[in-house]
């Protein structure tokens, strides 16, 4: 007796757009499914699941997305949440037939479930977002100190950082953070002689 291959159904799930990764593992063996990764783009060179596309949450739009030309697009981020955005920012594209879907856990659970990733060990293992949230915390907690203990005019820095934040969440530009990517740290690109591996 042969089985019947037939497609993975949609997912259930209370959001209707995530799915789990076993599931996303299966559908991206069927026609027409693409995987786009939506985290940035110094996470994706330092980690990443083969054969994913990258379109960073920071200018993902559901255009951009369509655009692909897959039947289904699943995203997956690093836990979950922003491709869970990414997809609800998405919902739209089912009234023209494609369906997106959200990787409940990202690529963490896709390691967890034992599933490959290729890692590049020439990129920092710390994220540019990461680096940018702790030169913020350092800033902010030094000029606090030293306003308070040394001189007054040392607040200004805190003040600075916080002005820059409001910037940062109003218009999706933190200039900080494009300063830190170009760290030399941050800018190995590719895979160095054997720094690439599967895991």
């Amino acid at each position: 007796m042969t089985a019947l291959h037939t497609e993975t159904p949609s997912p259930r799930t209370d959001a209707g757009i995530e799915v789990d990764v076993a599931t996303a593992h299966r559908m991206l063996s069927e026609p027409g499914t693409v995987l786009v990764d939506c985290r940035e783009a110094d996470e994706h060179a330092r980690e990443r699941i083969a054969g994913s596309k990258l379109l960073p949450l920071s200018s993902l739009t559901a255009k951009e997305v369509g655009e692909l030309g897959a039947r289904r697009v699943l995203i997956h981020c690093r836990g979950g949440r922003r491709s869970l955005d990414a997809a609800t920012r998405c919902a739209g594209l089912a009234a023209s037939g494609v369906q997106v879907l959200s990787i409940a856990g990202g690529i963490e659970a896709w390691r967890k479930a034992g599933l490959g990733t290729l890692v590049n060990a020439a990129q920092p293992r710390m994220s540019v977002m990461q680096q940018t949230q702790l030169a913020i915390g350092l800033m902010v907690t030094a000029g606090t100190v030293l306003g308070f203990f040394v001189h007054p005019g040392f607040l200004a820095l805190p003040a600075f950082m916080g002005l820059g934040l409001i910037f940062a969440g109003a218009t999706g530009t933190c200039g900080l953070a494009m300063v830190i990517g170009k760290a030399p740290w941050n800018r190995a690109s590719g895979c160095a002689q054997g720094s690439c591996s599967t895991r």
